[in-house]
């Protein structure tokens, strides 16, 4: 049997989410050690259940008909050790163990959106949102553009990135054969043509209410920054803002009139501090820090040509690694805290780095 059906066996076993899979995976080596373990190796693993032991043999034929059914429609199977998985989602302690994908996008581009919001979204929203997302490729950024295919804002997104010739992904709280609501089947297909349909249910796996606030999380995690324009009080979109915060992301919100139900949301995000306040798309560029890809080939150039041994030294470091931490760079560098502190200021004013929570410091992403 090929690793393939032992990964995807993994991720239908009953009983077993992200954070089970992810464990026992660490505790035995691969997917394929899960099943052939014994099942006292397996119940040394936290949480471990004996009912979804007691159901490996089943789960295995379950997943040999879904290896056919993923052959026979084209959908591929991303697991969380494999190089193209979205590495923003393995920065999530819940996030998925697997994706099923239909369609064919880079998951770990430069600059992810998340654009989200009410499904009975008015004019305002939906123009602000076209309106956004037009500007961006104009002001010269060209980001996947993901959101989850529902009513309102969500579509508006999609269509929006579309017809600005952005690829754009989106997260289905179904299996990725199965487009709800059905009115937007066409979309999906298109959808599919510029980018993906993904999802981390299985075609077996039975459609729920919960399904569709799960996926939230991966809408926010699989970004690098989550925008909601036009939400109620209690919208699923502040459920996904709420959840980009707990992951550290960015989280910008479009403000509307006060005292409207579609933008009460919104502005709450605003004056709680959960959220930068998006007018515009030179705000949502502010927050993002985002260079225009038009000038990261001048931008490369200028870092050999104008900074000093110094600045050089800290940006080799850190382009050999994610994020270094502060005491890390004093330590590799030599350099004192006090002339450090100054130069990473420095070079974050001048656009090089980024400075991240907990002192830590990373290259720029363009």
């Amino acid at each position: 049997m090929n690793d393939l059906l032992y990964k995807t066996a993994l991720v239908m076993l009953p009983g077993v989410g992200g954070i089970s899979a992810k464990r026992l995976v660490s505790h035995c080596g691969d997917a394929k050690s899960v099943f052939t373990s014994s099942p006292s190796t397996l119940k040394q693993v936290p949480e471990v259940r004996h009912k979804f032991i007691s159901a490996m043999s089943q789960t295995l034929k379950r997943a040999e008909r879904e290896l056919q059914f993923m052959e026979e429609n084209g959908v591929r199977l991303l697991f969380y050790t494999d190089d193209d998985f979205p590495k923003l989602l393995n920065e999530c302690v819940d996030g998925p163990a697997a994706l099923f994908v239909k369609g064919n996008v880079d998951l770990n581009m430069p600059k992810i959106i998340s654009i989200v919001g009410t499904r009975r979204a008015t004019v305002y929203g939906l123009s602000l949102c076209e309106k956004i997302i037009a500007e961006l490729t104009v002001k010269g950024h060209h980001p996947l553009v993901v959101s989850g295919m529902a009513y309102g804002i969500d579509i508006c997104a999609h269509k929006a990135a579309l017809h600005n010739n952005l690829p754009t992904v989106a997260v289905l709280g179904t299996n990725v054969n199965k487009v709800y609501p059905a009115a937007h089947h066409a979309i999906a297909q298109e959808i599919m043509e510029k980018g993906a349909l993904i999802s981390e249910f299985d075609s077996e796996a039975k459609i729920v209410p919960g399904n569709f606030l799960s996926r939230n999380r991966i809408v926010a995690g699989i970004s690098h920054v989550t925008l909601i324009i036009e939400s109620s009080v209690k919208g699923g979109a502040l459920v996904t803002a709420d959840i980009a915060n707990s992951y550290n992301r960015d989280v910008g919100a479009c403000p509307g009139r006060v005292g409207d139900e579609h933008s009460e949301g919104c502005n709450r995000l605003i004056k709680t501090n959960r959220a930068a306040f998006i007018e515009n798309v030179d705000d949502l560029i502010y927050l993002t820090k985002w260079s225009s890809d038009n000038e990261h080939g001048r931008q490369e150039l200028r870092l050999f040509d104008h900074l000093g041994s110094s600045e050089q030294e800290i940006l080799n470091l850190l382009s050999d690694n994610d994020s270094v931490s502060i005491d890390q760079i004093s330590y590799e560098t030599g350099f004192p805290m006090p002339e450090l502190s100054a130069l990473l200021l420095s070079l974050e004013f001048a656009g090089f780095i980024n400075s991240l929570p907990g002192k830590n410091y990373a290259m720029k992403k363009v």
